[in-house]
């Protein structure tokens, strides 16, 4: 990068990369980002990472604050340091979320040519074709890590077809929205990162990770969803609270799953609170038709 680093730390709060903050001798700040070893086992879809971050920072930097990317090799990312600190570290962000909100309907407009992901991930010509296919990719990671996942996943999916079916354009999602991968100071958003795990399909899915373990359809001041309708004047009727449920019944299927890939055990505390959360979502769609 025609530079060489004057000083170095790793950063901290993340579960999957290495990521280091470093100074280099022409005085730039930058982060970077290292893939995982050749023969470390990951899950499916964490296929091509870092690519897939550095492709989704490109398609969105004129809609939204990420970084701009220096460099990208198989093994390693560079990108520019971003200012602020993540919501994790911060008090009084209902402004930051709005904002987030107003800033990820805009990314939605951005259509992709197919559902899913990118690459030879899982992906669909229709959204219930994708769906199902990132969540039977899921269920066989669990079967190769002998996670026990509670039954009736993929049947869940199956039984709610129809409903996946009225979503029609693949959206642009980030997907982990979580506060750890959003960025502010002084009341204003300044950053978002960790987009590697983007995809394409329904904008609700965009809706989960924003109020990690609640459901979001059930705060109607929540100000993420707040900054969010009001850019797009969403209504969450019926078939959207299900697809909702869909969604969560998703990322909990997902949290479990990584649970040993993450060095947690698979039966301790966190897999066990998860698994709580992921058999509520099943059965509130056990009851929804």
């Amino acid at each position: 990068m025609g530079a060489s680093v004057r000083e170095a730390s790793e950063l901290s709060g993340g579960t999957f990369a290495a990521v280091w903050r470093a100074t280099l001798t022409d005085g730039r700040e930058i982060v970077v980002k290292t893939a995982a070893a050749p023969e470390a086992r990951l899950l499916r879809y964490e296929a091509g990472l870092l690519a897939a971050e550095s492709a989704y920072y490109q398609r969105v930097r004129n809609l939204a604050p990420v970084p701009e990317v220096l460099h990208l090799a198989d093994d390693w990312l560079a990108v520019t340091l971003l200012p602020g600190r993540p919501l994790t570290e911060l008090d009084n962000t209902d402004g930051v979320r709005e904002q987030l909100g107003a800033t990820i309907a805009r990314v939605h407009e951005l259509t992709g040519s197919r559902f899913g992901y990118a690459g030879a991930r899982a992906s669909g010509a229709d959204w219930p074709a994708a769906f199902a296919a990132i969540v039977d990719d899921l269920l066989a990671d669990a079967r190769d890590w002998s996670v026990r996942l509670p039954s009736g996943i993929a049947e869940t999916v199956e039984r709610h077809r129809a409903c996946l079916a009225t979503v029609t354009r693949p959206a642009l999602l980030h997907w982990d929205l979580w506060d750890g991968n959003v960025l502010a100071r002084d009341g204003v958003l300044t950053g978002l990162v960790d987009g590697e795990r983007y995809l394409y399909g329904d904008p609700l899915l965009d809706l989960v990770s924003p109020a990690l373990f609640r459901r979001i359809e059930d705060e109607p001041d929540n100000p993420f969803l707040r900054g969010y309708a009001a850019a797009t004047g969403l209504v969450l009727d019926d078939a959207a609270r299900t697809r909702l449920a869909l969604y969560r019944m998703h990322l909990y299927t997902l949290m479990v799953t990584e649970c040993p890939s993450r060095g947690e055990p698979r039966d301790g505390e966190r897999a066990a609170y998860l698994t709580g959360l992921l058999e509520s979502e099943l059965h509130l769609l056990g009851q929804t038709m």
